[in-house]
């Protein structure tokens, strides 16, 4: 029983855990003090640039530009609105999605808030502000347009900062970052940029991430911390990013060296570039996540004497979005050693090699049986097929939910196989150690995810060797706070890349189970066999769904290529 009880805590508290890690702040109304980021006052901005479509060269998009110069200069700000010719890749995209002939400028909104001292490099807020040829963009762009303006309304609200600040409002986005290339290129104004601060979206909600930042940010990202109330991003998503193929305006910037942070949101994946994309439809927490963070690193950054210089990249996550943790990639190496010698101690005499062996092959088997359920359920779904790009994005929730149930299928149907006493746990610990000495040595700033919960599983395990009351404390704390990291990690992995590649799941999976293994009871064999084959089967109902309604109304009717 009372392991039962100790499971359901850890259960428990894993789950509030990820729920806070994943859910938007509440957004401040329109009448939160002047000095603070207001979702709410951002919404006025939001419901005259997405009110329509508004590409590059249409009415519509000049009428935006009117409202948003007029803007800018009603805060003190001096605005230019330069122009540029596109280039014939971007006039051929806009041609397909507008069936004319006539190719248009590109006119992009640069404004100045002077500092106190101007000659000081100054800090660079943004955002495009064309939408796609069939979306009012609320989100993309919109949500980072309006987040710009209200952050630029609070700073003055404070007074004149001590450096200047630019707002660059891109045209063109859409079609190449054209506005951002003519801007890097040949404004005069670029040379005194000294970093950037970048806003996008894949969405319509869901909490707002730094996810990329430029090279050599360690400095930059101790500024972050200092600055930034509730921080939300990691080092590992900045790895992963680039890897991708994908770009925004600052990939333009970061190309030449010049220092800046990212932010998007990309929950509510339907609304990406759809028609239904309207401001009714924004997720105003996930706009008030992005504002609330951008204004307060703006302001950090602002007020700082020297603008940091370049230092060796630091390893970095937030804590379920309440706390942010920042080392040296050295320190990993340490991490991982506490990890390593807690799980050596809870399992040294008591046990035998053959039993630390079994757990390591009971992990190994559930990770690659688990993985290999992933790819197969997720083909049933039409992952192989010709799937239009928007349709797989919308389907991401679908996706998760199929996922989470394909992992839960494995669990219960290993449980009888992956051994509890401490040499067990120890070996099944063992083939995750490797992996996170393989990231630590190859790529330190994505290694936190596995050694993190490795040595709080491991140091909870020795101490459970050595006073069984303290030591389930010990444990339960150990898996609610891994487990709900781990929830929250294989969430965001799975919108991130999980239309693709859901086999990534299997990862946290495998963490979460050694954490969470101390407190598994027995399980009836039938009775595991049959909740497997109900969990699969629910997942492959999911998949089928998927499958056979392939189109979201969000986005049936938008067709152009991403």
């Amino acid at each position: 029983m009372r392991n039962w009880l100790a499971l359901l805590v850890a259960i428990v508290g894993a789950v509030i855990l990820a729920v806070v890690s994943t859910t938007p702040p509440a957004p401040a109304d329109g009448n939160a003090p002047a000095d603070v980021f207001s979702a709410g006052r951002a919404m006025a901005d939001i419901r005259s640039i997405a009110r329509a479509p508004h590409p590059t060269g249409s009415a519509e998009d000049a009428s935006v530009r009117a409202y948003l110069s007029a803007r800018l200069r009603s805060m003190g700000m001096t605005v230019d609105m330069p122009t540029a010719a596109m280039s014939a890749l971007a006039a051929k995209r806009l041609a397909d999605w507008s069936k004319s002939t006539v190719t248009p400028p590109l006119t992009n909104i640069v404004a100045v808030l002077p500092g106190r001292d101007r000659t000081l490099p100054a800090v660079l807020l943004m955002a495009h502000h064309d939408s796609v040829w069939g979306s009012p963009g609320a989100a993309d762009d919109g949500a980072g347009v309006a987040s710009i303006l209200e952050t630029v309304r609070a700073i003055k609200a404070q007074g004149q900062p001590a450096r200047d600040l630019i707002v660059l409002l891109t045209d063109g986005e859409e079609l190449g970052l054209e506005g951002a290339k003519a801007f890097f290129a040949g404004d005069p104004r670029r040379t005194r940029v000294g970093v950037i601060v970048n806003l996008e979206t894949r969405g319509g909600g869901g909490r707002a991430s730094m996810f990329e930042t430029g090279s050599d940010n360690g400095a930059m990202m101790a500024l972050f911390g200092r600055s930034v109330a509730r921080p939300v991003g990691t080092s590992l998503s900045v790895f992963i990013y680039k890897k991708l193929p994908n770009s925004t305006d600052y990939t333009v910037a970061k190309k030449l060296g010049v220092p800046g942070f990212n932010f998007a949101f990309i929950g509510r994946p339907g609304l990406y570039h759809s028609p239904l994309a309207t401001p009714d439809a924004l997720d105003q927490g996930a706009l008030q996540d992005m504002g609330r963070q951008v204004l307060d690193l703006t302001r950090g950054l602002l007020a700082a004497p020297t603008l940091p210089g370049k230092a060796a990249d630091s390893v970095f996550f937030d804590a379920f979005g309440l706390t942010f943790v920042s080392y040296a990639p050295a320190i990993g190496w340490l991490i991982l050693g506490l990890g390593a010698v807690g799980y050596a101690a809870a399992a040294w005499r008591r046990g035998t090699m053959g039993e630390v062996a079994r757990g390591a092959g009971s992990l190994l088997a559930l990770t690659i049986v688990a993985g290999l359920g992933l790819y197969l359920v997720n083909l049933v779904s039409g992952a192989g097929g010709q799937t239009n790009y928007y349709d797989r994005l919308a389907a991401i929730p679908r996706l998760e939910l199929q996922a989470l149930l394909v992992c839960l299928a494995s669990l219960v149907l290993f449980r009888r196989w992956l051994p509890t006493y401490e040499a067990g746990v120890a070996g099944a610990a063992a083939p995750l150690l490797l992996l996170g000495l393989f990231l630590q040595a190859t790529a330190p700033t994505a290694a936190y995810p596995v050694a993190v919960p490795l040595m709080l599983g491991g140091l909870a395990m020795a101490v459970k060797r050595h006073s069984s009351a303290i030591g389930t404390v010990a444990v339960v704390a150990a898996a609610m706070l891994g487990v709900g990291y781990m929830l929250g990690f294989g969430f965001f992995l799975l919108q991130a890349v999980g239309p693709k590649t859901p086999m990534i799941a299997a990862v946290p999976l495998a963490i979460g189970t050694v954490l969470i293994l101390p407190l598994v009871p027995e399980i009836d064999r039938r009775r595991a066999n049959f909740l497997s084959v109900v969990l699969l089967a629910l997942a492959l109902g999911i998949a089928l769904w998927v499958l056979l309604d392939p189109i979201a109304p969000s986005v049936a009717a938008y067709s152009t290529d991403h």
